[in-house]
């Protein structure tokens, strides 16, 4: 049996269907549905058993699933960078994901899990090592407390055990996120409700829109997940991000484009947009300044080393097929 944690979230969805398409039908969805509307990302799935994630973690301390699971892809977690609970943070993010470690040890269990670009607050630089690592906020200190645990234990582990470091994910399934949805998503809706798409003005440095973040489709954080499943042979904290930086402004771009082109209309470039009012520009959120990410941009070194060499889709390839999705799942 393979579980899956956060099944009914952003990654954890995405990964069941990735999971479903490759014939894996024995998936135990681990999540929280508190939030109820989170079971449509499950619709399309199919899964073998559902377990609310308090449930799952006492029957598991409790030795109910011993022998019967294969592997744990670990993607439940609080991702809200503006979380001001520490406490709930901790609990939820890093005691909870050093739990299933303990378990997968004792029982040689294979386990990914995600972490995130967080940990490495502004860079400049976004290379698995402890040099880089100054997260601005406590979400990203749960990520990263994980990761020197990892880190401290790799020469005793038994079996595989890898940390994903996430750096901007959008894709399908993640409407459920509210504020905390992808840059691409909101500017669809934006775009669809308004006929404009809204971007940060200048910060830190940056002109309008022009903060540079290395945004990754979920498509490509999938693959990189099964890859792992393939290869029980590779361990470690790994980034998942496209290895290019690219502006705000052109995931903007990148969603009129692909929204005029369902329209049967031509591109147009930024500068057109602006002109024409599609692109507007807010101030900038006080509650985010000293705690922002104006440029990340993932070092891919380690996980090209361990093996992985598919190439990862740019802005423009993958927020058109977002996009596409979004028109076509009735969004």
């Amino acid at each position: 049996m393979i579980v899956v944690t956060g099944a009914a979230g952003f990654v954890g969805a995405n990964l069941v269907k990735g999971l479903n398409d490759r014939g894996e039908r024995d998936v135990l969805a681990v999540d929280n549905l508190t939030r109820a509307e989170k079971f449509r990302n499950l619709v399309d799935c199919d899964i073998a058993d559902y377990v609310h994630k308090e449930a799952f973690l006492d029957a598991l301390v409790a030795g109910d699933y011993d022998g019967e699971i294969d592997m744990i892809f670990h993607n439940g977690a609080c991702s809200d960078t503006m979380g001001g609970d520490g406490h709930y943070m901790m609990e939820n993010n890093y005691r909870y994901t050093l739990t299933l470690l303990d378990w997968c040890q004792s029982e040689n269990v294979r386990l990914v899990y995600a972490s995130s670009a967080a940990v490495y607050g502004p860079g400049p630089e976004f290379r698995e090592d402890r040099a880089c690592e100054k997260p601005l906020n406590v979400y990203g200190y749960s990520k990263f407390l994980m990761d020197q645990i990892v880190r401290r234990r790799a020469g005793e582990l038994r079996g595989q055990v890898a940390g994903l470091r996430y750096f901007n994910v959008y894709g399908p399934r993640e409407s459920h996120k509210g504020r905390m949805a992808s840059v691409a998503f909101h500017g669809f809706n934006q775009f669809r409700a308004e006929g404009k798409v809204k971007l940060f003005e200048g910060d830190a440095g940056y002109g309008p829109g022009e903060q540079r973040r290395d945004f990754v489709s979920v498509e490509d954080v999938v693959r990189v997940n099964l890859w792992l499943m393939d290869h029980p042979e590779v361990s470690g904290i790994f980034n998942v991000g496209t290895g290019r930086s690219q502006p705000f402004n052109d995931v903007a771009c990148a969603t009129i484009n692909a929204l005029r082109a369902a329209a049967g209309e031509s591109s147009l470039t930024l500068d057109e947009m602006r002109s024409r009012g599609l692109v507007e520009y807010i101030p900038f959120h006080e509650g985010l300044k000293g705690k922002y990410q104006s440029f990340t941009q993932a070092d891919l070194a380690q996980l090209r080393s361990a093996g992985y060499d598919a190439p990862f889709l740019t802005v423009e390839e993958g927020v058109a097929r977002y996009v596409n999705w979004l028109l076509a799942n009735g969004a």
